[in-house]
């Protein structure tokens, strides 16, 4: 399967990821209900302005997203994997708001009344590449650039 498939696989069937922050050298992780846009380039997390991992992003948008796929079994057609996608987060303008909030609504239905509080902020990450884990010696590292050339 070529590396883009697999991606959009692994976004498609997780609906939660970790989320790794830092400030000035501690890593800060967080587990977070995600939205892939735009295929494979955003993903959207949702937080309060409140939270220590949004003034992490404030300081340094740089982040990694662990997703992972496995369900603990062996069988079935699918490939179990584990991606990281590593990006730049920013705060989603309020024009691209509404559209996103219902996204990440049809997704994360039980989030509603989370995101009309007007102290939720919506996150987007710029995603640069995938790493892509099928086991311990199957690793690929993909630039999103070249896999959405190709």
């Amino acid at each position: 399967m070529k590396p883009d498939k697999e991606i959009q696989s692994v976004l498609d069937a997780s609906r939660f990821a970790v989320l790794a922050t830092q400030n000035e050298g501690q890593p800060h992780a967080s587990l977070m209900a995600f939205t892939p846009m735009d295929g494979i380039r955003k993903l959207i997390v949702a937080t309060y302005r409140t939270t220590l991992k949004y003034r992490n992003l404030l300081k340094d948008g740089r982040v990694a997203i662990l997703i992972d796929n496995r369900n603990g079994t062996t069988s079935g057609k699918r490939r179990d994997l584990v991606i990281t996608a590593h990006g730049i987060a920013s705060e989603l303008p309020d024009d691209e708001r509404e559209v996103v909030v219902q996204a990440h609504l049809a997704r994360h239905p039980d989030f509603e009344s989370f995101l009309s509080s007007p102290e939720c902020v919506l996150i987007s990450v710029a995603v640069s590449d995938y790493e892509i884990v099928g086991g311990t010696e199957d690793v690929i590292w993909c630039k999103v650039e070249d896999i959405m050339a190709s």
